[in-house]
């Protein structure tokens, strides 16, 4: 039975359910009446579910599909404005027991170079991302009790806060690691991260074991349930996402919503982020090995429409699109509601301190967009973007349900959007090139009388003034 206020996986994310709701979808997808029922719902700005989602999915009306990606775009601005959030992933070892046939990192694959970041290195890895001006890091490591421990994590968290390098400081550390128990989330809350995020890969129960054969992580229920133990745990911020390209989308869109929707009837708060990745090829990894489900693949054009029914299924999530797809893709992307990119990414365990020799690829797979973080920025300001930096809200507590609670009440623009100004300013004086700090300086004048509130916007403006003279780390 479908119970999304159930603790166990597969009541909340229920096979039949998801089933019953393609069958409708597929029933409904020309009933212009429920649609525009739907549409309706949809601009209240309250969020829809995963049936309704599903229907706006199938529907192929090229009027209506315009319909969303217009939603979303003005959904995107209206909660998290011209904003886009800048960070980096930190791959800090690719040592792995499972045997996920889609990873190069599986148990199996004997040529694929084998490392672990000692502490050193990880000081050196966080210098040269430090010394691009990145603020916010994304943990990656392999699962593997021997060689990546969580006293590993921990201490690797320790030394990446510890580093302070000229006017750099990693102020977010956000982990991905896999599945694992309340006690241990208990430490990583306590180690002092930022969001918990764990890609569910995907949600149909029997491919996720095919597609998991060996190791802990072949165990549905215990991974399913993992943001659960992490919010027991006092993580107030979790992020979902699947890998696309590995089972049927329209099954998955349907599951992650219903996560969603889990998350939300249990701990009354939904996930702070969703990812959106798409296989890509890697070292013992070729993606058209894997026929996405009798559907077909998953183009770009349908790649968009998805991006855009989360964002207005779930307006006040966060949504995440990393370096894995191209700059046209996520110029499109970052339209439709995508309000976090990685810039300058690195997939492999090292390689921002000094280059990996092409001989010893650790690299967990190929990234499509290859640019230095300063070409992404000048990038984002030419389509009157804001890369924002901040990580005001994380270190202020406004964390899971404080967090949306300032999302919903549209505080936006008085509190996140000074904030991202006063990062992208210490951003141009520290580390941009004289091209992208001429266009971001002329950005940040134009942005500046958008906020709303007099009295915040002159505190801003002095702030911004004060960053100019050599200080640091202002925040609302």
């Amino acid at each position: 039975m479908y119970n999304p206020k159930s603790r166990k996986a597969e009541e909340f994310i229920c096979h039949e359910e998801i089933m019953d709701t393609l069958a409708y979808a597929d029933e409904h997808k020309d009933d212009l009446p429920l649609i525009r029922q739907i549409l309706d719902k949809a601009a209240q700005k309250k969020g829809l579910d995963h049936r309704e989602a599903s229907v706006l999915l199938a529907c192929e009306d090229e009027t209506i599909v315009q319909e969303i990606y217009g939603m979303a775009e003005q959904f995107k601005k209206d909660f998290y404005g011209n904003r886009i959030v800048m960070f980096a992933p930190l791959y800090l070892s690719n040592y792995c027991v499972n045997g996920c046939v889609y990873c190069p990192y599986h148990l199996k694959n004997k040529h694929i170079a084998r490392k672990k970041l000692t502490q050193e290195e990880i000081r050196r890895e966080v210098i040269a991302l430090q010394d691009m001006g990145h603020k916010r890091l994304a943990l990656e490591a392999g699962e593997d009790p021997v060689n990546n421990p969580i006293e590993y994590i921990l201490e690797s968290i320790k030394t990446i806060y510890s580093v302070h390098h000229k006017n750099g400081d990693t102020r977010r550390v956000n982990v991905n690691i896999a599945a694992t128990t309340v006690e241990e989330y208990k430490m990583l809350k306590d180690a002092g991260i930022g969001t918990y995020i764990l890609f569910q890969e995907t949600y149909h129960k029997e491919s996720y074991e095919k597609l998991h054969p060996t190791g802990p992580k072949h165990n549905y229920a215990y991974h399913t349930e993992a943001h659960d133990r992490a919010m027991e745990a006092g993580i107030d911020d979790v992020g979902l996402g699947v890998l696309f390209g590995l089972e049927l989308y329209r099954y998955e869109l349907a599951g992650l919503l219903m996560h969603a929707e889990h998350l939300e009837a249990v701990f009354g708060v939904g996930p702070h982020t969703i990812s959106v990745p798409r296989v890509r090829p890697a070292d013992d990894v070729d993606p058209e090995d894997f026929d996405a489900g009798v559907d077909g693949g998953l183009t770009d054009d349908l790649f968009a429409k998805i991006i855009a029914i989360i964002r207005i299924a779930v307006p006040y999530t966060g949504m995440i699109m990393s370096t894995r797809e191209s700059q046209e893709m996520r110029a499109r992307a970052l339209h439709l509601g995508i309000s976090q990119i990685s810039g300058a990414s690195k997939t492999s365990v090292g390689g921002y301190d000094s280059p990996e020799p092409e001989e010893e690829n650790s690299a967990q797979f190929e990234i499509d967009d290859n640019r230095t973080l300063d070409e992404v920025v000048k990038w984002l300001i030419d389509m009157d973007y804001i890369p924002s930096f901040c990580t005001a809200c994380y270190r202020e507590g406004r964390t899971g349900d404080r967090f949306m609670s300032l999302c919903k009440s549209g505080q936006i623009l008085n509190c996140c959007h000074p904030n991202a100004l006063m990062t992208l300013k210490e951003y141009l004086v520290d580390y941009a090139s004289e091209e992208t700090r001429e266009a971001g300086e002329a950005l940040i004048a134009r942005e500046l009388p958008n906020i709303p509130k007099d009295k915040v916007r002159q505190i801003a403006e002095q702030y911004i003034k004060e960053i100019e003279d050599g200080k640091r780390d202002f925040r609302f």
